[in-house]
Formats: structure tokens, sequence, C-alpha cells
């Protein structure tokens, strides 16, 4: 954790002494709001990775999500209603997936990836070929508002990372979590109820996806069929990024937090330099793969100590 936030230090007075765009407060700001979209997306999918879990349907549970709050909201004006309707889409999916896992033992890339795909059927189904835009500015608050001077999505990533917080530090079922991802015949075999806990996590991921949709939604002010397309890739690397190990039992939320700030640097100070933005998949790539390799060794080597 330590080396990631040198990191992020490192990063900012770079881009600070390169650009004199940077270092202002509304881009600063900025990079807060955009960090705080992409953990919002990822902080479940956080959970599901320390239980040895992966849920590749993220980015399009939150597409489907964003178009079902934009259709109520644009249909009946009632923002409640909206919001109700992208939670509602999030866990279900979630759930789905979990069950998918835990009862019909599917391997999660399996389960997650055809229900990503079935997913984007869907909602390309469902919006046929038609963008929803223009709504209440109460409700583009949520992801273009301030308050007192801070995003109001920055308010929500504080607020979820407080939560994820106490409940992996100080709950059985956070603890459990962890024991799972590390070994999870030794869990089962100590009682833990692993299938249930699975699907709850998968029903988290779920239902933090769909936050994650009313946020973005807000924040664009406009829904089309592939909108959450984009969001899959960013949320994996900052878990990556935030050191949470893809072979489950280690890493955290705050780690993931900062995998969201330095991703959103790095693509940040790539507009600020003028470089194409056809580069910044790649340099995304680029950056989960040492992430992974880094964590592929550091966990070789604990296994040669142990």
């Amino acid at each position: 954790m330590r080396y990631r936030l040198i990191g992020v230090v490192l990063l900012a007075v770079a881009l600070g002494l390169t650009s004199d765009a940077f270092a202002t407060a509304s881009n600063l700001l900025n990079v807060l709001r955009q960090a705080s979209l992409i953990f919002l997306s990822a902080s479940g999918l956080t959970l599901v990775i320390v239980g040895a879990g992966l849920d590749l349907s993220v980015g399009a549970n939150l597409g489907l999500s964003a178009c079902f709050v934009a259709a109520a909201v644009k249909s009946t004006g009632a923002l409640s209603l909206g919001f109700v309707a992208g939670l509602a889409c999030g866990i279900t999916v979630g759930m789905l997936n979990g069950l998918m896992v835990t009862k019909l033992r599917l391997p999660p890339f399996i389960a997650t990836y055809g229900m990503l795909w079935m997913l984007y059927g869907v909602n390309y189904w469902y919006m046929k070929g038609d963008t929803i835009y223009g709504f209440p500015p109460q409700f583009r608050a949520l992801g273009s508002g301030d308050l007192l001077g801070i995003p109001i999505p920055v308010y929500l990533m504080a607020a979820a990372l407080l939560a994820g917080g106490i409940f992996t530090r100080y709950t059985t079922f956070g603890h459990e979590i962890y024991a799972i991802g590390a070994n999870v015949e030794a869990a089962r075999l100590s009682g833990i109820p692993v299938g249930s806990r699975l699907i709850l996590l998968y029903t988290v991921s779920g239902a933090m996806a769909g936050l994650a949709g009313v946020v973005y939604l807000a924040r664009l002010n406009s829904a089309e069929a592939g909108i959450g397309t984009p969001l899959l890739l960013p949320a994996i690397a900052a878990v990556l990024i935030g050191g949470t190990s893809l072979f489950g039992g280690s890493g955290g939320l705050a780690g993931t937090m900062i995998g969201a700030i330095i991703l959103t640097l790095v693509v940040n100070g790539m507009n600020l330099l003028g470089i194409n933005s056809n580069w910044q998949p790649l340099v995304t790539g680029v950056i989960i793969l040492l992430a992974a390799l880094i964590d592929s060794v550091t966990r070789r080597h604990a296994e040669l100590r142990a």
C-alpha cells in the first residue's frame, strides 16, 4: 500500500512538472470524480476477486442498469424509481452470476463472460438503437454536481470505502471472504457456508455495478446500448493495480481506490500532454499485465519463503 501511495505522489509530481493545467483545482477535482466512478464499478469486483472469483459482467451490468434507469426516469420523472430500477437490475444480474458459479458449478470466467454477452444482447434489444438523454438537474447532480466544492461521486466513493472497510475488517463474513479466497476447501471444512457466501459476494458486485450505472448515467446525461462497454477494463485494472491478487485471499478496497486514482492520473496525463486517445487502451493493458506479473512474482516468492 505504501509503495502505491508513493507511486501516486510521484506520478502527480511528474504531471505537475510537465503540464501547467494538471495542478489546477478543476483538473484535480475532475481526476477525483473520474476515479470515484471507476472505484464504484470496481469495488464489488474487488470483493469477488478476494474470494477467488471473477466478474467479467460488471461493465455490461452497469450499462444495462443505466439504460433501465434512463428509461424509468425519462418516462415517469421519478428519480427514486430510476434508482430502484438500477439497483434491482444490478442485484438480479449479480445473484444470477452467483447461482451459476455455485449451483451450476460453472467456472467464474465462463459464467460471467457468458453473462456479459447475454446482457449486451438484452441491452441492444431493449434500446433498439435509441439514445435516451436529457435528465432533470436533480438527477444529474449525482454524477456532475458538487457539495461544498467536492464532487458528489467522491462522497459516494468515501461511503463505499468506509462501509467496505468495516465489512471486511470487523465482520465474520468479511473474514470468511479472505478464508474462501485463500483456500476454498479449507474454508468449507471449517464450516464456512461457501456457496451462500459466494452468492452474496456476486450479488454485492452486481449491486455496486447498478449504483455505478446510476452515477455514470447522471454524469453523461445520456444512455445508449453500449454505455458500459468502456468500463470493464478500467475496473479490472484498478483492482489489480491496487494489489488485490487474482488468486484470491488478499487485497482490499483501499488498494482499489488507489489503483483507480493511479489509472485516472495516467489517462488524465495523456490527455493533458496531447497523446492520442487511441493509445489509452494499450497503456491500460500494459498496466494490467505489469500488475498481474508483480502479483504472480510476489506470490511465488511468498510460497518459496514458506
